[in-house]
């Protein structure tokens, strides 16, 4: 199983925009788990992403694909990442 992590906050409209299109983008997982991490609660992803959010990222690779995304671009970072 890949994981991958959706880093945001919460009350943020892009987030929520960003999970309703991963969502989309992958009904079926595809063997994916996305995580929601709330970067409030997290002094290392609040320093590095507190104006980048929301943020997919791949924590074996630390690659990361910001915001603007659309499904398109999803899959071909998955793809990327050899998904």
């Amino acid at each position: 199983m890949i994981q991958l992590l959706l880093l945001g906050t919460s009350g943020c409209h892009l987030c929520e925009q960003a999970q309703e299109i991963i969502n989309a983008c992958l009904p079926d997982n595809h063997g994916i788990t996305i995580e929601i991490i709330d970067i409030a609660e997290q002094d290392q992803w609040q320093e590095k992403y507190a104006i980048r959010i929301p943020v997919l990222y791949h924590p074996e690779t630390q690659k990361e694909l910001g915001w603007p995304f659309n499904e398109v671009q999803i899959k071909a970072f998955i793809k990327l990442l050899g998904i």
